[in-house]
């Protein structure tokens, strides 16, 4: 993990949930009324309980909404308030150690983390799976699915190119601090921003598919899979980004929660990952590689993200990023 580079990190508050999400979450449980309806329902990390109200609301006929944080009290008051006391019971502890008075029908959780699986509570949503879930349960959402996109990041261009330009404005030559800010900002640390459609060069690649209800914690230690796209047009690829979709079953189509830069932006962002030197690419360049992601040694809720990638001509290229994610990094351009 980079340190002492005079970083500045902007990780503005946001509700724990989005809109975007909570309309999501909400139209998914109500898609499943059916197998809510008169059921039991086990709520993993359930935060403020609004998801277990939608249940609640959906008919299901006890809700358990387990919750490790002190968050737990204030979820009792909305269940309270929202005269659900007789059928969602708040449980305060994590789930690997809540008893729970019976097996249920469905599992729902908000599980994801940043590029899906970095702080994500996925193991104890197989835990509750292997332990409490019925067999033919119904997990909500029901499937994950990872993408990774070439892109060219010309915001960052700006704060490089910015050492260089403070000559000419201010008749003092900074230009040196150009490698410094790379360093600092083109480090072996997972950004987490949001990218804007415009910087994405490719269609979206798909290189990994998650099933919750077949998924096994042995297997999460090693998220793998390959990649190919051709690039839009002319640019400079200096990042690539990485971003999940997950899928609630039922209804007509699947329906899709996503944090893709061509969706509306969620709090999830996306993850760039920032290639050592900028690449330049044409029209229809074809990009290739695999991703492996994988348990931090340091961490098992941290993620390491290994990329081999070959760009045009440029092959056997290699990034291996780990450890921490820097929320909203950015190196601000000040000279006093």
């Amino acid at each position: 993990h980079q340190k002492g580079c005079g970083l500045a990190l902007a990780g503005p508050w946001f509700p724990a949930r989005d809109a975007t999400d909570n309309f999501t979450y909400r139209t998914g449980i109500f898609r499943n009324r059916g197998a809510i309806e008169g059921n039991v329902v086990l709520d993993v990390g359930a935060g403020t309980g609004v998801l277990s109200v939608f249940c609640a609301q959906a008919g299901a006929r006890k809700v358990y909404a387990v919750e490790a944080s002190s968050i737990a009290e204030q979820a009792v008051g909305i269940v309270r308030q929202n005269g659900l006391e007789d059928r969602v019971d708040v449980i305060r502890g994590t789930l690997e150690t809540s008893e729970l008075p019976e097996q249920v029908d469905v599992i729902v959780s908000e599980w994801m983390g940043y590029a899906l699986l970095h702080e994500s509570m996925l193991n104890s949503v197989l835990f509750a799976r292997d332990r409490w879930l019925k067999p033919g349960g119904l997990i909500l959402p029901s499937r994950a699915e990872l993408y990774v996109a070439p892109i060219s990041d010309l915001v960052v261009e700006d704060r490089l190119s910015f050492w260089s330009t403070v000559k000419s404005q201010y008749g003092v030559d900074m230009s040196c601090m150009t490698d410094f800010a790379k360093k600092c900002i083109m480090n072996r640390d997972i950004a987490v921003s949001p990218v804007t459609v415009e910087d994405v060069l490719s269609h979206p690649a798909r290189f990994a598919e998650i099933d919750l209800h077949t998924v096994t914690q042995e297997q999460l230690g090693s998220v793998r899979g390959a990649f190919a796209c051709e690039c839009f047009g002319s640019a400079c690829v200096n990042a690539f980004c990485v971003w999940f979709t997950v899928t609630f079953p039922g209804g007509d189509k699947p329906l899709v929660l996503s944090t893709s830069p061509f969706q509306p932006e969620t709090h999830w962002k996306q993850a760039v990952l920032y290639l050592d030197e900028p690449v330049d690419v044409v029209q229809d360049t074809k990009v290739t590689g695999e991703i492996n992601m994988y348990p931090s040694e340091e961490s098992a809720r941290h993620i390491c993200i290994d990329m081999q990638y070959t760009i045009g001509g440029c092959k056997n290229l290699c990034l291996l990023l780990c450890l921490y994610f820097a929320l909203g990094l950015q190196v601000i351009p000040c000279f006093r």
